[in-house]
């Protein structure tokens, strides 16, 4: 006998859910409203949704072809709204492959368990545990195919890309959010700098401060990515979660290092004298 939430998935009239999709899980991300419509906000979500999948679908396939377990690991989770959005659309109707969602607040481990009990879910776990415990954990495999961070705030990201290069991922998707800690370093250091380049002028104003310093964050992790055999691509994403604006980092393994991306990344750290992060972007 069907479960109520597979028939319900599949009776839905609306042209814009694909089919087979779950309409439970649809009204937990509030894509649809309670009566299980879309109204011009929610399709905008929908439409958002569709987009980050678009990008993420041709490697999940690619995994596929190679070894039909496919492993994800969803870092910084939350509440795992990529994880089970991936799961929907691409893990459900198959028998293998398993997603990974690593959050460090167990009340919402608790809640993305119970969701993925009732919605039968069966190949998604929940870890509570900090990037250094995942690393370690043998809840987790020794390598990854994927690995995902949808708006990790601040450092997040970072740890999310430590996490995918121990674990040697084949991809890494990353969309950044709230950074701080470059802007930080540029800041404590801004006397000296203006002293010593005329790009200071690039962050001497707070402001300024902010913006170059997401910016310089995200190029520092993709030349990080570059020197440790990754192909990246960097692109827009319609935000998730009413954001107006996203960047979008896709890395690819390689396996060819790349010193020369290295070299920059020394360099830029050495100009704007954020040294002290070498540690962070190693």
């Amino acid at each position: 006998m069907k479960s109520r939430t597979s028939q319900a998935s599949h009776q839905t009239p609306i042209p814009e859910i694909r089919p087979g999709q779950s309409i439970e899980l649809l009204k937990e991300l509030h894509i649809l409203t309670r009566d299980g419509k879309l109204n011009q906000d929610t399709r905008r979500k929908l439409k958002q949704v569709y987009h980050l999948y678009q990008f993420i679908e041709p490697m999940l396939q690619e995994l596929q072809s190679q070894n039909a377990n496919i492993t994800l690991a969803d870092h910084g989770a939350g509440k795992s709204y990529l994880g089970f959005i991936l799961y929907d659309l691409f893990l459900k109707t198959g028998n293998a492959g398993r997603i990974y969602g690593i959050e460090t607040r167990p009340e919402l481990v608790s809640k993305s368990e119970q969701l993925a009990e009732r919605l039968t879910f069966q190949r998604m776990s929940f870890l509570n545990l900090s990037v250094q415990e995942s690393i370690q954990s043998t809840a987790l495999p020794e390598t990854i195919g994927m690995v995902t961070a949808l708006h990790a705030c601040d450092t997040a990201t970072d740890d999310a890309i430590q996490f995918g290069l121990a674990k040697q991922a084949r991809f890494m998707v990353l969309v950044p959010c709230c950074q701080a800690e470059v802007a930080r370093v540029l800041n404590q250091h801004k006397a000296e700098s203006l002293r010593e380049t005329a790009l200071s002028e690039l962050w001497r104003h707070p402001l300024h401060t902010r913006e170059f310093g997401s910016q310089l964050t995200n190029v520092l992790r993709c030349l990080q990515l570059q020197a440790h055999g990754y192909q990246v691509k960097v692109t827009e994403l319609v935000g998730w979660e009413h954001s107006m604006k996203n960047e979008l980092i896709i890395a690819t393994r390689t396996e060819t290092a790349n010193p020369s991306a290295r070299k920059r990344l020394d360099l830029i750290l050495k100009e704007l004298n954020l040294q002290e992060l070498d540690s962070r972007f190693s």
